[in-house]
């Protein structure tokens, strides 16, 4: 009987991850959270998907009933509510948990400066410049526009141009003028325009790797000579963690023998 694998996919590594799993001959059943995610997963043959977003307990009875052998989670590394009722669900329902999380990009230089939350981020741009360019994406927008530190400061975000997240952007306060809705990804070139059409003097931004883009905004930041506001991914405690797609493959290979 093929290994059962319930995948967390809300990135493109889960995409490609779920069609090398199904091509080495597993079962594999792929979680998103949205419509976009769903369709994105349509060219996948054989997969089955779940667009249901779960919490911890829904997920547990997801696991204990579908009979899976094994959770796979390649959400994104800044998703930390996500591995955390992941891990603790596949717990519940004795089933092994795997960790992707692709690589980061290297950080240096002395126009970096590096902080662990998204209140500290809003903070630490307020003290470097007026004009914020924030290309975190849209869960924490709301973060910054709140923000009493960034009260005097003109921000511009940098967002997926879906009709959910423009309607978020809207519900916050934002104006058009304030919004760049593309989906990457970004060369070096195209950063450097659009931060000098914004006038930006500083950027906030995550390590999301190279997938993420995040060499590609150091990079024309360095270019442009601004300031970066780097928050770091959270520390959670992964039961296994896999640096790479081979690495997913050898700590399944652990979950088949034990079938």
């Amino acid at each position: 009987m093929n290994t059962k694998i319930f995948l967390i996919a809300g990135t493109l590594d889960g995409r490609e991850l779920a069609q090398l799993l199904l091509e080495r001959g597993f079962d594999v059943t792929a979680s998103v959270v949205s419509d976009y995610g769903r369709k994105l997963l349509q060219t996948c043959a054989g997969l089955k998907v779940n667009d249901k977003p779960l919490d911890a307990d829904e997920l547990e009875k997801i696991l204990r009933e579908g009979n899976f052998d094994c959770l796979v989670d390649a959400s994104h590394p800044y998703a930390q509510n996500v591995s955390v009722n992941a891990i603790r669900a596949a717990q519940a329902a004795n089933v092994f948990y795997v960790c992707y999380e692709r690589a980061q990009v290297e950080v240096t230089g002395e126009n970096i400066f590096r902080v662990d939350s998204y209140e500290s981020a809003a903070v630490k741009a307020s003290e470097l410049g007026k004009n914020i360019f924030v290309t975190t994406g849209s869960r924490n927008l709301k973060t910054f526009v709140t923000s009493p530190a960034l009260k005097d400061c003109n921000l511009t975000v940098r967002v997926l141009p879906t009709a959910e997240v423009l309607s978020q952007c809207e519900t916050l306060g934002l104006l058009p003028k304030q919004i760049v809705a593309i989906q990457g990804a970004f060369s070096i070139e195209l950063n450097v325009e659009l931060f000098r059409h914004a006038q930006a003097q500083v950027i906030v931004t995550k390590n999301s790797g190279q997938v993420g883009g995040a060499d590609t905004k150091l990079a024309a930041a360095k270019i442009l000579n601004l300031p970066v506001v780097m928050i770091d991914r959270p520390k959670i405690a992964y039961p296994n963690l896999a640096a790479t797609f081979a690495d997913v493959c050898s700590l399944l290979s652990l979950t088949e023998q034990r079938k």
